[in-house]
């Protein structure tokens, strides 16, 4: 290199450094600011470690609201329950989540759709998520999950089986889920339909968790070069799983996938961008029902007293129906509007595991008013960051012993729903927000909760579960999911289980 030409590349450094060196300054009327030791990167290592702790500690420092840098982005986070409604239910013109979501729908799927309006979109999925079409979706789930959970013969007499509890209900709700949106091999099926049914779902599920697994390092752009190829065989091996020409073969496809699909056809999407956006949505529709699902009996082989109440609540149920769950071809909406015990176990678990950013794009400057009165001025540009799972979910002030998991504390004296939970003396409107909440409110809710419910109470009834280990801890969290919805443990917890004869 000639001295020239190493004196121009020391030149654009120095440039870079100071411009990287400039401080942004507090205005008047804005939140406090915390910019970090490190030039342009601020927080973003501490925020990028460990989410939830970082965040407290700057709660205790900064109060309820604050602005840091987190590598070269300004982020307002919002940490007062009382005052989120105020951004979720705000205009897209002034806070908008769909930037944000687009940015991680390329870097994470290499999805890109022309003219793609995410309000449009949900508008056309809602009616077939949450209202119509949720009774055969739900219907059509119990049906799979027996598929999964009950149809292999050979494990019903062989008896004990260990294996990892999050992988036993990963796999069984996300094959389940799959073969109820996705399509099943035959119709009427048959039990050698059934046995390829469980084969192609155990390929998809697989493929599908080792690019689960790498989703916190897509999203934040810090592959290694292995994990880049690792990332980039599976994608394509899950893009050829869920590509139109393969689902085209398949039965029994649920209206939602066909409407999806004959959506992006009128968009004009090639087949290849299709089969990306199918493996989106697999993510997006599957993606927690399994970690939900270990965490919820995790914490009822931990808590005797919790588990025995839920068993007496099916028993209860099951009883005042008018056949045996074993006899039952699906799980009728009345029994699992029933079950309030199990309702509050899920609820809790949701609160100590659900941990998803809300986040908004600041479209113009604005002045955020809280509840409390006060307000303070954002500015275009920024971001605007609520994370629930601080506060309500882990608040002190709302929930005694935050950290603990209490089955019956969704629960009033008269067995009812407890909806009753205070903040500063005020009742609180949100007060467990795993679903999100406002404009962005997860819209596959309410076939979460009833697939969930199905695949407990068929574990319950039809097997026998038990913890490798008596002295068996609960295990810490992988720290890196912060933000994407249900945390995952570092680690599967051994369990054995036998089906019932």
């Amino acid at each position: 290199m000639s001295w020239a030409a190493l004196l121009g590349l020391l030149a654009a450094l120095l440039l870079l450094l100071l411009l990287l060196s400039r401080r942004r300054a507090r205005r008047p009327g804005e939140p406090p600011l915390d910019l970090g030791s490190i030039p342009w990167l601020g927080h973003a290592l501490e925020f990028g470690r460990d989410a939830a702790s970082f965040l407290t500690r700057m709660k205790e420092k900064h109060g309820d609201i604050f602005t840091v840098l987190v590598g070269g982005r300004y982020v307002t986070v919002l940490l007062d329950p009382h005052s989120y409604d105020a951004v979720v239910w705000e205009s897209r013109t002034r806070l908008d989540f769909h930037p944000y979501a687009i940015f991680l729908m390329e870097r994470i799927f290499d999805l890109q759709l022309p003219n793609f309006n995410p309000s449009e979109e949900k508008a056309r999925m809602k009616p077939l998520l949450m209202h119509r079409d949720l009774q055969a979706l739900t219907e059509a789930m119990y049906t799979n999950l027996r598929t999964v959970l009950l149809g292999d013969s050979t494990e019903v007499a062989s008896g004990w089986h260990e294996t990892g509890l999050l992988d036993l209900s990963y796999s069984s709700l996300l094959r389940a889920g799959y073969l109820t949106l996705y399509g099943v091999e035959a119709s009427p099926r048959t039990h050698e339909s059934q046995a390829q049914d469980r084969v192609h779902s155990a390929d998809v599920f697989h493929t599908f968790r080792q690019l689960d697994l790498l989703l916190p390092k897509l999203a934040r752009g810090s592959l290694s070069g292995g994990d880049k190829d690792r990332a980039c065989s599976v994608k394509g091996r899950l893009w050829k799983l869920l590509s139109p020409a393969q689902l085209a073969t398949r039965v029994d496809r649920s209206s939602w996938l066909q409407s999806y699909v004959r959506h992006l056809e009128e968009m004009g999407v090639s087949e290849e961008m299709q089969a990306r956006a199918l493996v989106l949505q697999l993510w997006a529709t599957q993606g927690n029902m399994g970690p939900t699902a270990f965490w919820l009996l995790l914490y009822l082989l931990k808590n005797p007293e919790a588990l025995e109440a839920v068993r007496e609540e099916l028993k209860r149920v099951v009883w005042l129906a008018e056949q045996p769950v074993s006899e039952m071809s699906t799980l009728p909406q009345k029994i699992l509007d029933s079950l309030p015990v199990l309702d509050s176990v899920l609820n809790e678990t949701l609160r100590l595991t659900a941990a998803p950013f809300i986040t908004r794009e600041v479209m113009a400057d604005l002045a955020l008013p809280m509840a409390d009165g006060r307000e303070f001025s954002l500015r275009c540009g920024d971001r605007l960051l609520l994370f629930p799972f601080l506060s309500p979910q882990k608040d002190p002030e709302i929930y005694t012993e935050p950290e603990v998991f209490k089955y019956n504390r969704f629960l009033n004296p008269d067995g009812s729903e407890k909806k009753d939970f205070y903040k500063d003396g005020k009742r609180l409107k949100n007060y467990n927000m795993p679903w999100g909440a406002g404009h962005n409110q997860c819209l596959g809710k309410n076939y979460a909760i009833n697939s969930i419910k199905q695949f407990v109470v068929l574990l319950l009834t039809h097997f026998d579960l038990e913890l490798g280990s008596e002295d068996t801890e609960v295990p810490e969290f992988d720290l890196s999911r912060y933000g994407f919805g249900l945390m995952q443990p570092e680690e599967d917890v051994p369990i054995r289980y036998r089906i019932r004869l």
